[in-house]
């Protein structure tokens, strides 16, 4: 009985590990495709437009989508940056999500 407790806390610590490892660093790349000619749109050839990578430990990097302007200087596509900071607040809300989860399925596990 002692054996089988310990074999499943084992289990439970080695699945909570992962996990955290899993989550350790999230991506959030937002693509985009041409619309066809006829309408048609040819998902397999999405071309990354903007990137961000967030680390557990609060570092973060961001590739922005830029232009450069009638004048010669860059600027932010901020259609498309507003669509893209959108993807990565709803992958941050969701993995807060699945976080809290996780804690509260831990905290249960123990008391």
């Amino acid at each position: 009985m002692a054996a089988e407790l310990e074999n499943s806390i084992k289990s439970a610590a080695a699945k909570v590990a992962q996990y955290v490892a899993d989550v350790a660093t999230m991506s959030v790349e937002t693509k985009y495709v041409e619309i066809g000619p006829e309408g048609t749109v040819d998902f397999e050839h999405a071309k990354p437009a903007a990137r961000t990578i967030i680390r557990l430990d609060g570092d973060s990097e961001t590739v922005l989508p830029m232009r450069e302007s009638e004048t010669g200087e860059f600027e932010v596509d901020t259609l498309l940056f507003d669509l893209h900071e959108s993807n990565v607040t709803t992958a941050i809300d969701y993995r807060a999500s699945m976080l809290d989860a996780l804690l509260e399925t831990l905290k249960a596990g123990f008391m």
